[in-house]
């Protein structure tokens, strides 16, 4: 009777064992689109290494600390949690430095630094305003904010959404020229 019972019991027990084994590898791959800071910022990094620079783990680490200080919003954000700035309280950047060094591509070392620290893959792009079609005038101050800070400029003594609006169409030819001459050849059609 007991052997019936064990007989019936085994297989379930082993189909369980295999599910839960199949669960754990899948949950440990990340899906398109997460890790993206991670991912563009390691394949930055991994693509402008050197020749030589590519197998010394002490220089992807010299690399990345350069990146890294002149990194920006989320990209700085991705740093700190590795460890790759001045403050950063954490100090994992051997976990991408040796993979990195083996050849290892950016998606599969940022699969391993999750695994370290959860934070790195909720990290997001903010979503990138499309200069060609938006009614500046609708847009919220903070967010014509966000298009200056992403020119690394600033616009001293405007108090009003008008000002934001007017130091944004005097550097677009700079910073956005395509979507100036867009926005220009849209008001000559007109």
């Amino acid at each position: 009777m007991e052997f019936r019972t064990l007989s019936k019991v085994l297989p379930l027990t082993l189909l369980l064992v295999i599910f839960v084994i199949q669960l754990q590898s899948t949950d440990a791959k990340i899906k398109d689109g997460d890790c993206e800071v991670c991912v563009k910022f390691l394949d930055k990094l991994l693509n402008s290494l050197e020749e030589d620079e590519k197998g010394s783990i002490g220089k992807i680490e010299k690399k990345f600390r350069k990146m890294c200080a002149k990194a920006k919003g989320k990209e700085n954000r991705f740093c700190y949690y590795v460890g790759g700035t001045e403050d950063a309280a954490t100090g994992i950047v051997g976990e991408m430095s040796k993979p990195a060094s083996w050849g290892m591509p950016a998606d599969k070392i940022c699969e391993k630094l999750s695994k370290k620290d959860s934070q790195i893959c909720e990290l997001k792009y903010d979503k990138q305003i499309d200069l060609v079609n938006v009614n500046m005038k609708k847009l919220k101050v903070k967010d014509l904010k966000k298009i200056l800070e992403g020119w690394d400029e600033t616009c001293k003594g405007c108090a009003e959404k008008s000002d934001f609006i007017r130091k944004i169409e005097e550097l677009m030819p700079e910073y956005a020229p395509e979507a100036a001459k867009a926005r220009a050849q849209a008001k000559a059609d007109l």
